[in-house]
């Protein structure tokens, strides 16, 4: 008992003889400094990243969707269009690699309403976090998904006969794409952080994705089109995508195509990162 009434008399002592400073000159950090937000978007990305292990059902589509897809090319249109389904392994594994990190983009626009419908971003609005962490946060785990996909579209095609030129050039494409998926899921992301619900968003993504990925080269060679749809595939960014990761599987070089895709990524970026994290910053303040 006398140790407990020295301890409430010592904290009496320091409440009487502390200093209170008016909250009006309190000094107090509003704003998180580069490096914070730096930080709390890894904080948030291992966040993501607990949610994959506990519903580890997020991973289905880039898990299961290069299989389906590889197999399901390859034997109902390699004969008709190359001769045979192993001469249609270099054109329909590039291919197959595009639709299936395009497609999960989309998934990151549909997260990001779910989120916000849910009034998870509500609970991130009250932390003492950067505003913006929570969406790179999540932008930044979905690389992870991306590189799922990538593997998995790899060991399907080399099981199946197909050997990329050089592995350097294989490497490099993987990380082309890759790249251009993380920038392309910017665009998705707006459509997640505009739209009412997350099946807005679903039915207009996939409204851009399928004529962008058909439309790109990605199963069929352009030649065979028609002129006025080749006008269309000329114009298509993902076209450029698709013929510079060709080109570094098939054939272990750096084309222009290369290049285009590259400024072409980062325009992407440019233009669509800075509406998104206005609409986002919109809806949380």
């Amino acid at each position: 008992m006398a140790t407990q009434s020295v301890s409430r008399n010592d904290i009496k002592g320091r409440i009487a003889t502390a200093t209170i400073v008016p909250v009006t000159e309190r000094k107090l950090k509003t704003r998180a400094s580069f490096g914070d937000s730096i930080k709390h978007t890894l904080t948030m990305a291992y966040r993501s990243l607990l949610l994959i292990k506990r519903t580890p059902q997020q991973l289905f589509d880039v898990m299961i969707q290069p299989v389906i897809f590889t197999l399901l090319f390859t034997f109902l249109f390699g004969g008709a269009v190359s001769g045979s389904w192993q001469n249609y392994l270099p054109i329909i594994i590039p291919g197959i690699l595009v639709q299936t990190l395009v497609s999960a983009c989309m998934a990151t626009g549909v997260q990001i309403r779910e989120d916000m419908d849910k009034g998870v971003f509500n609970r991130f609005k009250s932390l003492p976090i950067a505003r913006i962490a929570p969406l790179t946060g999540a932008l930044l785990t979905d690389t992870l998904r991306y590189g799922i996909a990538t593997a998995l579209t790899f060991l399907m095609g080399y099981l199946l006969g197909y050997h990329w030129a050089t592995l350097g050039g294989a490497v490099l494409g993987a990380m082309l794409i890759i790249l251009a998926a993380w920038c392309i899921s910017w665009i998705f992301a707006f459509l997640g952080t505009i739209a009412r619900s997350a099946t807005t968003v679903q039915g207009a993504s996939t409204l851009v994705l399928f004529p962008l990925v058909f439309l790109s080269g990605a199963f069929v060679p352009t030649s065979t089109l028609p002129d006025w749809l080749q006008a269309f595939v000329n114009i298509n960014p993902l076209t450029y995508v698709v013929s510079a990761i060709s080109e570094l599987f098939n054939q272990g070089i750096i084309g222009n195509d290369f290049w285009f895709s590259l400024i072409g990524s980062l325009v992407v970026v440019l233009i669509f990162a800075p509406l998104t994290l206005a609409a986002y910053l919109r809806k949380v303040e």
